[in-house]
């Protein structure tokens, strides 16, 4: 009868090494996370210190004043300007790119599916810059340059992220739900009215907040097409309206060096509020990911 192969707890060679390899991977990914936050922490001090001395009352309240020694005011046009453009933008894009989600994940199927998630992949690739070369060709010209001009280049920018980000979270919405609406007897578009999107409301708003954090400092396209502007403070879209991201391009250019703190204090706020609306956009990410989970 032949004996029985000894049995040990000792960890073999073989299994230390994969520790060993298992641990200093480990420890790579947390340094790269922390590296990754070192340059956001690096960004966030450098531009504070640099642009908090411009944050006072009049620098929110009143628009950009000149004279023979520098220049001084505020930058109100430029926040009105962002917000009406960034506002043009966000309802064009918004509803489009939610509909496009919509039938792409609910709706489309085979081929026609693969086909617009690669449209889509693909307009996300496009430079900026570009973009706002084709509005200035199909609208400005045409036309003026104005806020809407502005808003639709930004909205073409913003489509691709609200409908990629809306797909995830359809996604998300377990099947069960659909094929119980169906078994009630309940059509397909009323069950994704009814039911998929009030479910996956809160990544939807997600995805639409991280998409206008990044048309917001957008400066390539507006050069383009809302680029004219004046220092007059107006919420009319039809004008060419100031934005935040163009004015700090047109102060860092001037020698002025009163401007070159202005452009500071405006990138402190520019950046304030895209980190504001990050913050948002988690938060409501979390909630639906904890009602889609319940």
């Amino acid at each position: 009868m032949s004996e029985r192969a000894a049995f040990s707890l000792e960890p073999t060679r073989q299994l230390r090494r994969r520790k060993l390899l298992n641990r200093f991977v480990e420890i790579l990914m947390l340094g790269a996370a922390l590296a990754a936050i070192a340059v956001l922490v690096l960004v966030i001090a450098a531009v504070f210190q640099r642009g908090h001395s411009a944050l006072t009352k009049d620098f929110f309240t009143k628009g950009p004043e000149t004279s023979f020694l520098g220049g001084t005011g505020g930058i109100a046009n430029a926040i009105v300007g962002t917000i009406v453009i960034v506002a043009v933008a966000t309802v064009i894009a918004l509803p489009i790119g939610i509909l496009v989600a919509v039938y792409t994940s609910e709706f489309a199927h085979g081929w026609v599916r693969r086909v617009l998630a690669f449209v889509l992949d693909v307009l996300n690739g496009v430079p900026s810059i570009v973009i706002g070369i084709f509005i200035f060709t199909l609208v400005v010209i045409s036309h003026k340059q104005s806020a809407i001009a502005g808003g639709l280049a930004l909205s073409v920018i913003m489509l691709p992220l609200v409908a990629r980000s809306t797909q995830e979270v359809l996604a998300l919405v377990p099947e069960s739900l659909r094929e119980a609406s169906f078994a009630l007897g309940v059509s397909r578009w009323r069950t994704v009215i009814g039911l998929i999107i009030p479910a996956s409301l809160g990544g939807i708003i997600t995805g639409g907040t991280l998409a206008i954090s990044r048309a917001a400092g957008e400066t390539a396209p507006l050069l383009f097409t809302c680029a004219l502007t004046t220092t007059q403070t107006s919420w009319n879209p039809r004008l060419a309206l100031q934005s935040m991201p163009l004015t700090i391009f047109e102060d860092l250019e001037n020698p002025d060096p009163s401007l070159h703190t202005q452009a500071w204090g405006t990138a402190l706020v520019l950046m304030g509020s895209v980190l504001i609306i990050s913050v948002l956009s988690k938060v409501f990410l979390a909630r639906s990911r904890r009602k889609l989970s319940r």
